[in-house]
């Protein structure tokens, strides 16, 4: 039976009280009540008892209290599965002990001692101190001033210009939380406790005088049942008030007890300072993810005329951002050229990811000028340069790329960044002849711009140096290399572009196996095997070349083989 091995004890009882079935757990239950009987014929009476009934019932077995769950089976049975339930109610048993202890001392007058106070206080700090999560923080704070002050507690927290953010407690209907727009003056005692610093005495109002907005949950009542007194102190943060606590009991006096008022006091300062740190941390977090925001890898866009794909993998394995980048524009210069930049910066972590930023940005401001690749980097060297901080510099790859009729022009300049790769249909491998110095280091630099054509199906692989510096290897210590790059991707000659840069990552990553690396960027272009939106091409001097391998006019297919036999008709290349 797939029952048998279930962790949770199964009984199947007759309405004679008979036990039919029963998996392993409830025969080594059942046996240890039993008398040594490994199967006990009857059930224990409160279940049997429970027969004509529908419903969850508990009882004991042996020292455990269970509860069961019936399941109608035909025939008069009932298959029972037993929850232990032990703990849950042990625990029920005590709080409803502790709730029955604060009435009793409020009604007879009796006090903790100084050992229960300090043993409660330590155990607010426990509860307090570790969250930094402001929601889980404002309930905790809740929550622990009715567990030792109050009937009913409610924590305001200003939130900006007129705005509040509420936080009720009430044993009965839990947690509620809302964000009003009011003013603190419309309650006696609030805006003095938000704004108090050292905090002012606590302020004690008479209940009637709650606003409404301050009792979301009774939108048509003025004040809840049963109260006759109503507190209303300072929660002090870090130099400043960071909200208030106010205070709601039922049939007590409007004091505290000498014990109240130095918990209180106590109380109210750590209350304070958790929220205070769990609310700085919130707000800390969210500017993170802000300006995360600009400096992660921008999703690659669907280009009309070209396939494209990129994927970006950061050294560390926590880390979101790092010293590589890729950006791709779809409009460029003043032609209809698209734009692929593929960077790696000095540095890792968020120190080069900042800059990274920088760079980006500057690029951004710069596509106007992006016809002249070799103006772009003058330009962005200049701005580098003026840092003063040679040991902030960067390496890239541009990418300029337009369709013509089936076949894709790309113009690519290195700048002192590994020179791409074009996989030919053909399985050839080439290396762009794209060299430059990099940018931000000296004050002169220099580039050569060279223009490729791909033909349908072929591709231009873009990366950083965190793939072939990838270090691993049999032995550990050796790179995986520009030349086992291109002899791994001699068997990905039509490989879509997206499988391709995934190869490529895949490669590197199963070199380092688990160790260190460096940033892994990687951008494919390839050229679409479809014919271009308009139909094929027309036979004209920009888009009439034969597809025999002769380039069109003032589009010279260039690139320099590095693997591989060129096959007849595809053009070899050269250097500029």
């Amino acid at each position: 039976m797939m029952w048998e091995d279930s962790p949770y004890p199964m009984l199947t009882i007759d309405a004679t009280g008979v036990v039919a079935q029963a998996n392993e757990a409830a025969r080594l239950l059942l046996s240890s009540t039993a008398d040594g009987d490994r199967t006990p014929r009857t059930a224990p009476g409160w279940l049997t008892r429970a027969h004509d009934g529908h419903g969850a019932v508990e009882g004991e077995i042996g020292e455990r209290t269970f509860q069961a769950h019936p399941v109608h089976s035909g025939g008069g049975r009932i298959v029972w599965w037993l929850v232990d339930v032990t703990e849950q109610r042990a625990e029920a048993a005590a709080r409803q002990a502790e709730r029955e202890r604060a009435v009793s001392a409020a009604e007879t007058g009796t006090r903790r001692g100084e050992r229960e106070w300090a043993a409660c206080m330590v155990e607010a700090a426990n509860e307090l101190l570790p969250s930094l999560n402001l929601d889980r923080c404002l309930d905790s704070v809740a929550r622990l001033a009715v567990r030792y002050l109050a009937d009913v507690a409610l924590v305001v927290l200003p939130v900006s210009g007129r705005k509040q953010l509420l936080t009720w407690y009430e044993p009965d209907r839990g947690v509620l939380r809302e964000s009003v727009s009011v003013d603190p003056r419309t309650m006696p005692g609030l805006a003095e406790a938000l704004q108090s610093l050292p905090p002012a005495p606590v302020h004690w109002i008479d209940p009637a005088e709650l606003p409404a907005w301050l009792l979301p949950h009774r939108p048509d009542e003025h004040r809840p049942d049963g109260v006759t007194s109503v507190a209303v102190t300072t929660l002090p943060g870090h130099g400043l008030p960071v909200g208030a606590l106010v205070l709601l009991r039922h049939g007590r006096p409007a004091a505290f007890e000498a014990g109240e008022q130095v918990f209180l006091r106590l109380f109210t300062a750590l209350a304070g300072s958790a929220i205070s740190a769990a609310r700085l941390y919130t707000e800390q977090v969210t500017i993170t993810e802000v300006l995360m925001a600009e400096l992660l890898p921008p999703p690659t866009p669907r280009l009309q005329g070209v396939e494209l794909a990129a994927l970006y993998r950061p050294a560390g394995p926590a880390e979101r951002v790092g010293g590589d980048f890729y950006d791709v524009h779809a409009v460029a210069g003043t032609g209809g050229e698209s734009l692929v930049v593929l960077g790696d910066v000095a540095g890792k972590g968020l120190e080069a990811a900042v800059l990274t930023g920088r760079i980006r940005n500057t690029l951004r401001a710069l596509l106007p000028l992006a016809d002249d690749h070799r103006c772009v980097l003058e330009r962005l060297n200049s701005v580098l340069v003026n840092d003063g901080d040679p040991t902030r510099y960067v390496t890239l790859v541009l990418v300029s790329f337009e369709r013509h009729g089936r076949r894709v022009s790309l113009r690519v300049t290195s700048a002192g960044h590994p020179p791409p790769l074009i996989i030919r249909n053909d399985g050839r491998v080439e290396t762009v002849p794209a060299e430059g110095t990099l940018i931000g280091a000296i004050e002169e630099v220099s580039s050569v711009t060279t223009p490729v054509v791909l033909e349908p199906g072929e591709t231009c692989l873009l990366y950083s140096d965190g793939i072939i510096e990838a270090r691993g290897g049999p032995l550990g210590q050796e790179f995986f290399g520009e030349e086992r790059l291109c002899e791994q991707l001699l068997m990905c000659a039509g490989m879509p572009p997206e499988a391709l840069a995934e190869r490529v990552q895949m490669l590197a990553s199963q070199w380092v196996r688990g160790g260190e690396h460096d940033d892994m960027a990687v951008v494919a272009i390839t050229a679409p095997r479809d014919s271009p939106p308009n139909g094929p091409a027309q036979d004209t001097s920009a888009q009439g070349a034969s597809s025999q391998g002769t380039p069109a006019q003032g589009v010279p297919a260039q690139g320099t083989p590095v693997h591989g036999t060129p096959a007849q008709g595809t053009p070899t290349g050269g250097t500029r």
